[in-house]
């Protein structure tokens, strides 16, 4: 039986009523949300808001979960990290978990998945190291440095680059831009633009207003594990009430 394929107007990702529990602590109350093919899409809140507990549930990391989950047109509700992830689901954690004792290129390997397809045939953006050392230059530089002997920057474009190499249809990428220089930061922006112009989708989770202004279409706020604002990024920078209270701005 044919693999179900959603229609060109349906979400590539959609939660519903995503409710998730660290033991018997309950961390997500009812979240539901969406992301379009090539939508960049902001999760943003103070530490603590639930953000990143989101992106675990998502994509299977937190067992403890309740709620519908769908993407690419399969219900993913109770699926483990790697069946998602075989889906085309790519998650880059905040603590990055790179190989310490590999090279560059070695990490790179490791995350190495076949082409893939959108729902129509088309072909998916396929990533080579030789594409991602463009992408990322300095990674370019150090093909056979061992990931232990990177700055805590280079290893979160690492990170970032390892899970492109699996050619991911979309990103669930965790606070991008914490505690790394700001040309680090600005190579995430050109990345993420790059990403969206091949039509592949992220949802990040973030807390800087203005990273999150030069990448994201929409934003959701989470506080205490609920939303509390949807919209556009426009809409949220015209928000100070908003910001005020969520953010802390």
């Amino acid at each position: 039986m044919a693999a179900p394929t959603p229609a060109a107007s349906e979400p590539l990702l959609s939660a519903r009523n995503l409710c998730a529990w660290y033991g018997a602590a309950q961390v997500l109350f009812e979240v539901s949300l969406s992301v379009g093919r090539g939508e960049v899409v902001a999760l943003m809140g103070r530490n603590g808001a639930g953000k990143s507990s989101t992106l675990k549930a998502l994509i299977g990391l937190l067992a403890q979960r309740r709620g519908q989950l769908s993407f690419m047109g399969h219900d993913i509700s109770h699926a483990a990290p790697h069946a998602a992830a075989r889906l085309g689901l790519g998650f880059v954690p905040e603590d990055r978990r790179i190989f310490t004792d590999l090279t560059v290129i070695d990490n790179l390997e490791v995350g190495r998945q076949p082409p893939r397809h959108w729902p129509d045939g088309s072909p998916a953006p396929v990533w080579t190291p030789q594409r991602l050392f463009k992408l990322f230059p300095n990674l370019g530089e150090m093909p056979q440095r061992l990931g232990g002997r990177m700055s805590g920057g280079e290893q979160q474009m690492l990170t970032v680059a390892r899970t492109l190499m699996g050619n991911p249809l979309m990103l669930l990428l965790d606070e991008p831009s914490e505690g790394v220089a700001p040309v680090i930061v600005e190579q995430m922006v050109l990345m993420i633009h790059e990403l969206k112009a091949q039509g592949v989708s992220i949802l990040l989770s973030e807390q800087n207003m203005h990273f999150a202004e030069l990448v994201a279409d929409r934003a959701y706020v989470l506080e205490k594990g609920q939303i509390r604002f949807e919209g556009s990024m426009s809409e949220l920078a015209t928000r100070p009430d908003i910001t005020r209270q969520y953010l802390g701005m």
